[in-house]
């Protein structure tokens, strides 16, 4: 007998979880927000509900009061609607990084009662598309025990590995209603700067990874006279259609899925929605794949682009925490420094602005007490500001100092050498 989906109202379909249930959000542009606010409806006769997640989009309600005396959250990357609830007792972050979240769901490390998720609706053959989040959606639905989906021809039918049959979906809610979308920002000047020094690390035939944001956008819009570029990335945006259209990313010197974009998500306007849609040159494949090291360094001349909040004089990279407070995640990127560094003729790369928006150096004598090392001094390579690029690769601790003093922020230099001084004695 064919299968066919159970449709329910959301009510009827949050009403499989139970107190003590722990529960899977899919995230970033696919967050199913209609469930997840009508189980937070239910706040009064649940307790104990673990919520397990990446970044989503939408208000969060169970880190607020007074949902969350129902639930709590463990957050794997720590976005902007979460982060007060996580740094407060009504939630907590999980240190992982993207390419081994798969593995606390199928090593049942964190066993899963009910996913959360949003598809497409089934073609012919039954299958449903997980849409522009892929990530760590596809191991969580293949070990919950239930799954609930919003189903929604709003929703990309994209090509790869996200897709789920009809008959492991245990109830469905229909909506129609666009997913989120997250508009391209416009550089600062600075962020500009940081950009054309970036595009100038990236050689014809590279292989691409990059996040969202202003920086990485800058770096594409400075990539316009390259040649053979290729994607393999967690996740990309916008900034990268024109490059497409353009004929400069073919990724035809890749060595792992020539000729394909590979990501793990992707959030960003229509624009980028309808492209991804039941488009074959883009791979929407599971974080365990995409941020796997052993993959990544198999492509070419491996370029990944990331940020931090602080650095050090040794080189050590704080790209999630301010301190003790917990501002996002580790992320993929160890992952892909590492890939990239491991690759053929790979650049791994921080780009960052030289001091914050209120002046502070971003480069400093140590980090600030509680931070967290995302990537040690041992794996940094170069390091951009809008004052220049330092390769640290192969330097000494006397020799790191110096060159990111170099493209340390003018007003912060001299202090910045004074305190080398003190510690190595003879920058």
């Amino acid at each position: 007998m064919k299968p066919e989906l159970k449709i329910v109202s959301a009510a009827e379909a949050v009403s499989v979880v139970k107190s003590n249930d722990r529960l899977f959000f899919q995230g970033a542009s696919m967050t199913p927000n209609l469930l997840i606010d009508t189980l937070c409806e239910r706040y009064k006769e649940l307790s104990n509900v673990e919520i397990f997640e990446i970044h989503t989009n939408g208000e969060a309600k169970y880190t607020k009061l007074p949902y969350s005396n129902a639930f709590r959250l463990y957050s794997c990357f720590v976005g902007d609607n979460v982060r007060a609830g996580v740094d407060t007792n009504r939630g907590d972050y999980i240190p992982v990084f993207l390419s081994e979240i798969h593995w606390l769901f199928r090593r049942n490390i964190i066993p899963l009662d009910v996913a959360f998720i949003q598809v497409s609706p089934p073609d012919k053959h039954g299958y449903c598309s997980l849409g522009v989040s892929v990530d760590i959606t596809l191991p969580a639905i293949q070990t919950a025990k239930t799954v609930v989906a919003l189903i929604n021809p709003k929703v990309p039918r994209t090509h790869g590995d996200g897709i789920i049959h009809i008959s492991h979906i245990d109830y469905a809610v229909e909506i129609d209603k666009p997913i989120h979308e997250s508009p391209l920002g416009v550089p600062s000047q600075i962020e500009s700067t940081i950009g054309k020094h970036v595009a100038g690390l990236v050689e014809d035939g590279a292989t691409l990874q990059m996040g969202i944001g202003n920086i990485p956008n800058a770096v594409l819009s400075n990539l316009t006279n390259h040649k053979r570029l290729g994607i393999h990335t967690e996740m990309f945006s916008d900034g990268l259609l024109p490059l497409v259209e353009q004929g400069i990313i073919t990724g035809e010197e890749k060595e792992i899925k020539t000729g394909k974009i590979v990501t793990c998500f992707a959030m960003g306007t229509k624009n980028l929605y309808d492209f991804v849609d039941d488009n074959p040159i883009v791979h929407f494949k599971e974080a365990g794949y995409t941020n796997d090291t052993a993959i990544i360094r198999q492509n070419p001349k491996v370029t990944a682009i990331n940020s931090a909040i602080e650095i050090d004089l040794t080189g050590q990279v704080c790209a999630d925490s301010i301190g003790a407070y917990q501002y996002s995640g580790v992320g993929g990127q160890m992952d892909f420094i590492r890939g990239a560094s491991l690759s053929e003729k790979g650049k791994p790369i921080i780009a960052m602005p030289s001091v914050t928006a209120k002046g502070i150096s971003k480069i400093t004598p140590f980090l600030k007490q509680g931070a967290s090392v995302t990537t040690t001094r041992a794996h940094v390579h170069y390091v951009v500001t809008e004052y220049g690029v330092v390769n640290l690769f192969g330097k000494s601790l006397e020799q790191r100092a110096k060159e990111l003093i170099s493209i340390a922020h003018p007003d912060h230099r001299s202090i910045l050498e004074e305190e080398a001084f003190k510690r190595f004695k003879k920058v």
